[in-house]
């Protein structure tokens, strides 16, 4: 008598975002080729996001946050939407494991979340999309899928839509003709004739310039 095929469980974290649409759609595609598997989606909302009550006297917070029963009602909308044009696009394809896709409405850290997610269903692999974006943006919307990655105790898969990467700005030196310029005027004039356009006149501190050595405020803006 054969053995049964294992399951191959994919935890999948979305966002509402391209990327996170990319993630849902790579964690699908898994299913075509593996109709065991089972694909868990779950989204998290941070907590400084959502309505919840901060304790049994009070229902939810001031202001137009979501609750935890708005968050999942969107999760369940979305969920079928996606499901419903990825069954459009794959008419010929054996889709009886998009009978077991799963939702999981979650609040805290995103990371810690998601990572606890495929702890608990012990996943062979978690899905998730990143914006591939540089500097503070890069910190706070691509440090899900790197503390994912950290914290996970399977694989884990990134993904992000295909684009050129952002070009990376290069620091030039000092123009000469702006050199001989400070120089020749004895630091009065900063900029040459043709970077003075793209200058303008800008504001100076000036040390001298502040209003009593006991506070040394405010600074004085000179034009």
């Amino acid at each position: 008598m054969p053995k049964p095929s294992k399951s191959n469980v994919v935890v999948v974290a979305v966002d509402y975002s391209d990327s996170g649409n990319l993630a849902l759609e790579r964690a699908l595609e898994m299913g075509l080729d593996k109709p065991e598997t089972t694909v868990h989606v779950i989204n998290v909302l941070p907590v400084y996001q959502v309505g919840a009550a901060p304790d049994a006297s009070s229902t939810t917070w001031a202001g137009s946050l979501p609750t935890i029963a708005d968050a999942s009602e969107e999760l369940r909308a979305y969920l079928e939407q996606r499901l419903a044009a990825f069954r459009a696009s794959h008419p010929d394809g054996d889709l009886t494991f998009l009978e077991r896709v799963r939702a999981h409405q979650r609040v805290e850290v995103p990371a810690e979340q998601i990572a606890q997610l495929a702890a608990d269903l012990e996943a062979d692999l978690v899905v998730v999309g990143t914006h591939g974006r540089r500097g503070m943006s890069r910190l706070v919307l691509g440090s899900v899928a790197e503390t994912t990655m950290r914290l996970a105790p399977c694989p884990v898969l990134v993904v992000r839509p295909k684009s050129l990467p952002a070009p990376v700005p290069a620091i030039q030196p000092p123009c000469p003709a702006c050199v001989a310029a400070r120089e020749a005027s004895g630091g009065k004039q900063f900029w040459c004739a043709q970077h003075s356009e793209h200058h303008g006149q800008r504001h100076t501190y000036h040390q001298s310039d502040r209003a009593g050595a006991d506070t040394n405020m405010p600074l004085v803006v000179h034009s």
